[in-house]
This record gives C-alpha cells, structure tokens and sequence, in this order.
C-alpha cells in the first residue's frame, strides 16, 4: 500500500508539466473554435496520440501508479486548457474503465487495445449506459440482452442516450439488462466489436457547454455478438444472476455502478480543472483591471470572491486526490468517490460564476474564455451522477440504510 502524501513525486511533476504545457500550447489556443463548431476535435486528438498523451500506454501507465494520483493530476491539467477537448481526448477511458473492470484478462488484452488505436491510426471507445428513460435510475434500463445458444451468440435491443463518443465510437460498451426482473442485479456489459451490424448513432445532441465532445444516441437493431462478447463470460454471469435470484436482488454489483465508482474521483479531478482555470484567469484580470484609479483586487468584494475560489478549489482537490488513493489502496467506504465528485463539481459551477462576475459584462460575453467555463462547468452537477445521487449514495454509506 502506497502511503499517502500531499506532495507529488518527481515522475508526477514531470507529467504535469508536460500535460500543462500541451494544454497550454495545443488546446486552448484553439478551444474556442471547436467549441463554436461542436464538432469533435480529431486534429487534436491526433496531436495527442502523437505525443503519447492519448493512447492505452499512458492510460495503463497512470493506473499502474500505487499512490492513484497520476491520473487526477493528468486531469486537471488537460481540462484547465477545456473540458470538451479533454473529453474528447479522455472521453474512451470510460470504456477502457468498463472493459478493465469486467472483463477477463483476455478480453482486456483484446478489446483495450482498440477503444485508442495508435498515433497512425486513432480508435475511439464509447460506454453506454444511460437511456431515454433511464438517466440516474440504471436499475431499470430497457436495453435487453438475450442469449441465442443455438449460435452462441447475443442479441441486443434498446436506445442509449447522452454517450460520450456514442455512434463515432470504434468500440462500444453496453450496459443491457439480461434478467430485467432482477433489475440491476440482471444486467451485464457487452463489447459491440467495430462495424457490428445494427448498431447506429441516433440523434447527435446539441449541448450548452463541452461541445468539442461529441454526444449522440446509440441504437441497437438486433445487434448480435459473439458468446466471447460479453465481459466476465457467461459462467461469470450465470453464477452473478443464480445469488441475485437467492439473495432476493442482493448481494451483486452493478457493472455500471461498479465503473462509476472507480471513474468518479477522476470526474472530480475534470471539474477542477475548470474550477482552476477561471479562478487563475479572474485574478490575473483582478490584478490588472483599473476603476476608480486602482486595481479591482483592492476592493475586498473581489478580493474575498478570489480569496474563497482558492479555498474551495484546495478543498474539493484535497477529497479528489484522498479518493483517488483509497480508490488504489483499499477501496471507497463512505462515499468518498462520489464526495469529491460533488464537492468538486458544484466548485467549477460556483467558481466559474464567479469568474464572470468578476469581469463584468466582458465575462459575460463570448470573446473572453470564462462564459464557456461556466457552460462547461455545468454539467459536472449532472453526468455519471446528479448532485441528487451523489447525496444519496453518501447518505447510504454513512447510514448504512436504504434510503431512497
């Protein structure tokens, strides 16, 4: 078990630095415009594939790290130069996650690969989970799973909703239910291997805020896939689904909830990217900004304002990086996971706010970089679990009751 430390070893140094650099010199310059464009940054991406930013390599290499810093660290850093870029850059771990938490060594050794390709040729990964009619509630998603023994072979039905790379995707994830009656006791996670017949992108959203990242439904029309498709295989689920029948829809995990709960401190760490980003720049704007002959900073109003953005930036880091190394080392307890998330993303929303306040009309307008922080910063009270659920998941693990 690696001890827990406030300070960054060198090697985590170095990659910061290099990670800021190519946030800095790549991503923002031209942030602005593939937001505008809502279009998904492939000429970026593809710089980062290049330097080894974005790939299986460095993913693989950052969740080796015992103290399960590297990753956060990488994080924030990306997303302080933007949160759609670097959704677009990190938006396949997702999948990778879903693969890496399910599935069996051979299937991670097979399927890992293509959510990232190489530098020559870039692949994309896609995890699709949520559905119309199933956001928060993943017990009840309508994607149905059947098994076709005869070939030995699944086939899936259904509509996901809100996927992150969702139709574009190389390698899509799905979530689909296997016994429906069992709820999320009764599901299970399938690859879609690229060019699967029956698999379509539906409606491609258009967002108010990370626009560089893409967004669109996923529809399956009689996708079959092969028996080996099914991450854990079916001996695995077989035995899953035989306790949960027992154990009256207890006692088994969800494998959605089981890759949420991994990625979450790593949300957090994408908030405070944003949350950072608008707080640097207001001040550097503080400090320069003149009225009534002085520096606006001199006014305590703006001074407490940036003086409270720092504070609470330190705190919601400070829960991301402990969940961060409990993820590593031991495991989450008390919902420390979903604890940074929430902390961290009502930061970025509040932060950002503050920001635009900060600047006056000017930040109110799209020529300057805050107002897209603050449309970015939005949805981290929402994706992979509302502020709502974030509550209730603490809730429960404090109380140890089923509170709903």
């Amino acid at each position: 078990m690696a001890e827990f430390s406030l300070s960054l070893n060198e090697d985590q140094l170095q990659l910061q630095k290099w990670i800021h650099d190519f946030a800095e010199d790549v991503v923002r310059p031209v942030a602005h415009e593939w937001d505008e464009r809502e279009e998904f940054p492939w000429p970026v991406v593809q710089e980062a594939a290049r330097n080894g930013l974005y790939g299986l390599d460095f993913v693989a290499n950052a969740f080796a790290d015992p103290t399960g810093l590297t990753f956060p660290v990488a994080l924030e850093e990306l997303f302080w130069g933007d949160a759609g870029i670097g959704l677009a850059i990190f938006g396949s771990s997702l999948a990778a996650a879903g693969i890496f938490g399910n599935g069996t060594p051979e299937q991670i050794g097979e399927w890992l690969p293509q959510c990232y390709g190489d530098a020559d040729n870039v692949m994309l990964g896609a995890f699709c989970v949520s559905e119309p009619d199933a956001g928060s509630d993943v017990s009840s998603l309508r994607t149905r799973a059947v098994y076709d023994a005869a070939t030995d072979e699944w086939v899936l039905n259904g509509t996901k909703a809100w996927i992150t790379n969702g139709g574009i995707a190389d390698v899509h994830v799905v979530v689909a239910a296997v016994d429906p009656a069992l709820k999320g006791r009764g599901q299970a996670s399938f690859v879609i291997p690229p060019g699967t017949a029956g698999l379509s992108q539906g409606q491609k959203y258009k967002k108010h805020g990370i626009r560089a990242s893409h967004t669109a439904e996923v529809v399956l029309d009689d996708v079959r896939v092969p028996g080996r498709c099914l991450l854990g295989g079916k001996d695995k689920l077989d035995e899953k689904l035989a306790r949960a029948r027992e154990a009256g829809h207890s006692g088994a995990r969800q494998p959605a909830m089981a890759t949420f709960e991994s990625t979450r401190p790593g949300v957090g760490a994408q908030a405070l990217g944003i949350a950072r980003a608008a707080y640097e720049y207001s001040l550097d704007y503080a400090k320069e900004r003149k009225a009534f002959g002085r520096a606006i900073i001199e006014n305590q109003s703006i001074a407490f304002m940036l003086a409270d953005m720092a504070m609470e930036i330190d705190a919601a880091r400070l829960l991301v990086w402990r969940a961060a190394w409990q993820s590593r080392n031991g495991g989450l307890h008390r919902g420390e996971g979903s604890m940074s998330k929430l902390k961290a993303g009502r930061v970025a929303v509040w932060s950002t706010e503050r920001a635009i306040q900060i600047l006056g009309g000017y930040g109110y307008t799209r020529e300057y970089p805050v107002e897209r922080w603050h449309r970015d910063a939005k949805i981290y009270d929402i994706f992979e679990g509302t502020e709502q659920i974030q509550q209730l998941v603490i809730a429960r693990a404090i109380s140890g009751l089923r509170i709903e």
